[in-house]
């Protein structure tokens, strides 16, 4: 008897257009992960250069009016944003007269607030997509086996031979699917956890600094 191919594309070919297609549908969220997970790593490392850079700024000496009106046209990154939102609402809550509408400051911390907000939400952004396919590839891999095994004892059961030679490559065939399954969700989910703990500690040094910044305002509204 001829040899029988178990290459991963000897397996694929011989599969049913049924895994066929979990398969290719596993292959595409795996791709889908590394490309997420890289996309979001250079993200998270260009938001903490920013940070690092914004926090040299921003405790150099220079007045925070100067500071002000170099970014308020041009603030590019999320904690110059922030700081453009507290200082806007600094100016908004001044009087003519050079006093302070009551509740300046709760409302300076409400504007950094939603400033933080839409940060995390930008931050947060496709990490979702880790944690569907995380907690879906695997059920999508063992569908498809499930699949090839039935497919594979129908089979058997036209051609009435039980042989091992005979049965063999179905059932590998079938458990392919799991294996990309698997191959799938436990990057996006190794993946998840480190991005999302990322997340929360750049959002973390945002809110830090959006409380350290709301003190300074705080004594200028108290004098």
């Amino acid at each position: 008897m001829d040899p029988i191919d178990f290459s991963f594309w000897a397996l694929f070919a011989r599969s049913t257009l049924t895994v066929k297609l979990a398969m290719l549908l596993l292959i595409f969220a795996s791709v889908w992960v590394w490309a997420v997970t890289i996309r979001k790593v250079i993200a998270y490392r260009a938001a903490k250069r920013a940070q690092d850079r914004f926090d040299r700024a921003f405790w150099s000496g220079e007045p925070l009016d100067v500071l002000f009106a170099d970014l308020v046209d041009k603030a590019d990154t999320a904690p110059e944003r922030i700081f453009v939102a507290g200082m806007t609402e600094w100016h908004r809550s001044q009087r003519d007269t050079g006093g302070m509408i009551p509740g300046a400051t709760a409302r300076i911390d409400r504007s950094m607030d939603v400033a933080i907000s839409r940060e995390a939400d930008t931050l947060n952004a496709g990490l979702s997509w880790l944690a569907t396919i995380g907690s879906t590839a695997p059920f999508i891999g063992l569908f498809g086996t499930v699949w090839g095994i039935m497919h594979s004892f129908m089979q058997i059961a036209i051609s009435q031979n039980t042989s091992l030679v005979v049965v063999a490559p179905g059932i590998a065939e079938a458990l392919l699917a799991t294996g990309i399954g698997l191959l799938a969700a436990i990057p996006a989910v190794v993946f998840y956890n480190k991005l999302i703990g990322d997340s929360a500690r750049i959002v973390g040094g945002y809110e830090v600094f959006a409380d350290e910044f709301a003190t300074l305002l705080s004594r200028e509204v108290d004098d």
